[in-house]
């Protein structure tokens, strides 16, 4: 049986969610437990735990989760789920970006669902379908440090960051997984394939540096090792509300510019997974107004976008600045050309 939730041993659990391998050496039958929920976790579990621990005081379901690293972040527990498909253990997969939930719908690894705050979510953030829902977005942004500037402007576009001025300054999360990687494939898509690579080439010609993660992107900001780094809005608040000298720059996001990119939180269901009711039960939980205005209110600021949440972002969000305008199921398409280009040429 799977550790529930609330136990220390689930982190032999994370460690078998970590690769193909690893996944495929997991008991499934000893680690399911019917009438339980097992909900594979991509955002940070600082800011899911406690919401996956209340709804298992409401409701009395045991709530049994695999959380994945910084350096897989969606990409591991998705391929968990693909190695899975013939006898799947995972229930509901709670994704922290959205390409890797198209890309599992796909290949027909999920069943549709209808929570009943679904109407409440705009259409171009969940499948008319029923087989993904998106909420609690966060935006793809800059992270300045103020005293490193000295005399310089800080970058306002994205394009700024190939100014020889910032030679050497700037940091990426290693864009293999998580928000990195579906922000490189929204830009193939929005720039086409050649722009988007001209860009990235830009970067590394620039000195760039990879780092492991956004967090530690967010972190090496914070602490003056780099000036600027790409990172999400949940690990620059961080440093903001830490007081380290940094600004959140949202690139692009002038009227008229190509806008700063918004990604939501995924929720989805697991085909022929074994606890369907658990998982209705715990997806219709999740994308409710409560739990929006949670992870609004707190350390994660993450951006609501349900009509009915009761709390203003902490951040600023895509009614405020001028989005970027990405059609999803055109940027997945573009997912494995991406992943090749980042593989072969921008991390050698």
């Amino acid at each position: 049986m799977v550790t529930p939730l609330s136990r220390s041993s689930v982190y032999a659990i994370a460690l078998c969610a970590i690769g193909l391998t690893n996944a495929a050496g997991c008991n499934r039958d000893q680690n399911t437990t019917q009438g339980a929920v097992v909900i594979y976790a991509s955002l940070d579990r600082t800011f899911s735990e406690p919401i996956l621990l209340e709804f298992e005081r409401e409701t009395g379901i045991d709530v049994q989760v695999v959380y994945d690293t910084e350096s897989t972040k969606s990409v591991g527990l998705a391929n968990r789920i693909r190695a899975e498909r013939h006898r799947p253990r995972c229930d509901v997969f709670w994704n922290n970006e959205i390409l890797n939930t198209l890309l599992l719908e796909r290949s027909g690894l999920l069943r549709a669902t209808h929570p009943a705050n679904a109407a409440a979510y705009p259409a171009n953030v969940r499948d008319a379908d029923g087989m993904w829902y998106g909420f609690a977005a966060r935006a793809r942004v800059l992270i300045v440090n103020t005293e490193k500037l000295g005399d310089r402007s800080p970058p306002k576009s994205m394009y700024d960051l190939l100014d020889k001025q910032w030679r050497g300054e700037v940091g990426i999360a290693k864009p293999v997984a998580g928000t990195t990687a579906t922000h490189v494939a929204c830009l193939f898509a929005v720039l086409g394939p050649d722009k988007a690579k001209d860009y990235l080439d830009g970067l590394k010609s620039n000195g760039v540096h990879i780092e492991p993660g956004n967090k530690g992107c967010a972190e090496a900001v914070g602490t003056g090792r780099l000036t600027i780094a790409w990172t999400d809005t949940d690990d620059a608040i961080i440093e903001v509300d830490a007081g380290k000298p940094v600004t959140i720059v949202y690139p692009d996001s002038e009227p008229g510019g190509l806008g700063t990119l918004f990604l939501p939180n995924t929720l989805v269901a697991v085909r022929d997974a074994p606890n369907t009711d658990a998982a209705d039960k715990l997806i219709d939980y999740l994308l409710s107004p409560d739990v929006e205005t949670r992870l609004a209110s707190g350390r994660s600021a993450q951006i609501p976008l349900g009509r009915n949440c009761s709390t203003q972002p902490r951040v600023r969000g895509p009614g405020e600045i001028e989005s970027m305008h990405v059609d999803f199921d055109t940027a997945v398409g573009h997912w494995a050309e991406a992943q090749q280009y980042i593989r072969s040429r921008f991390l050698r």
